[in-house]
């Protein structure tokens, strides 16, 4: 049995967290319809969003061995593993997904 990490109990951690949690992933599906709603289509081929979608299923994936590492696992597959700086920046902020994976 793993290790518990948690001075809560599971119901406690509902109680406290679901509405938060419930919202988050409320924006993500609003995210979502609004850029199919948009005009064009090269969003959805955009990296960062390809990321997103490919991330989604990690959410409810209980198949790894140690599947209570969601949020390790998210971060793994949601960063830039580029190791060489960028001659020129294209935007103002992080990518937040490897522009070198294919997604």
């Amino acid at each position: 049995m793993p290790q518990q990490s948690c001075p809560l109990t599971s119901q406690q951690v509902v109680d406290i967290y679901f509405m938060e949690h419930r919202a988050k992933l409320l924006d993500i599906a609003a995210f979502l319809d609004r850029l199919e709603r948009a005009e064009g289509h090269e969003g959805l081929q955009d990296v960062r969003v390809r990321a997103l979608k490919k991330a989604i299923p990690l959410l409810i994936d209980s198949s790894c061995e140690n599947h209570a590492n969601r949020a390790e696992r998210m971060l793994e597959l949601l960063s830039d593993h580029t190791t060489e700086p960028t001659p020129a920046a294209h935007t103002q902020s992080a990518l937040g997904a490897d522009p070198n994976t294919d997604y």
